[in-house]
């Protein structure tokens, strides 16, 4: 195994790290995640606020097991361009604004070279 191939797995597990940290956290305080996306003026809180649960459990499980990992690092994408528009672009805001956007250049580096050989995805990882 080559250096890259640790280095694209730990990658992937800090990148999952957060989306499947967020996505506790929603569950966790499901209500007043949706009361909060209600005072941002989102349709059905509620019903989006799990489907937020779902994407981001989703996504972070492709990622951290590098199975099917450039479609889970594409939908993280997909996700993170409303997300960061919608909830991220105030000047008290900024900080989370440029965590997202580094964390959709790691997602983008994913889905550009793969999740490296030690992942599901990978041709060597069963051997």
């Amino acid at each position: 195994m080559a250096r890259q191939d640790y280095c694209a797995f730990l990658g992937r597990l800090l990148l999952a790290l957060t989306f499947l940290a967020a996505a506790f956290g929603k569950m966790l305080h499901f209500d007043a995640t949706a009361q909060t996306m209600m005072v941002y003026g989102i349709p059905s809180p509620y019903f989006l606020c799990a489907l937020a649960i779902l994407i981001e459990a989703a996504g972070g499980l492709s990622l951290a097991l590098g199975f099917y990992s450039r479609w889970g690092a594409a939908l993280l994408t997909a996700f993170l361009i409303p997300v960061t528009l919608i909830f991220h672009v105030t000047p008290d805001q900024r900080t989370h604004l440029i965590k997202n956007l580094a964390i959709m250049g790691g997602l983008l580096m994913v889905l550009a070279f793969g999740p490296g050989a030690l992942s599901f995805d990978g041709e060597r990882v069963l051997r």
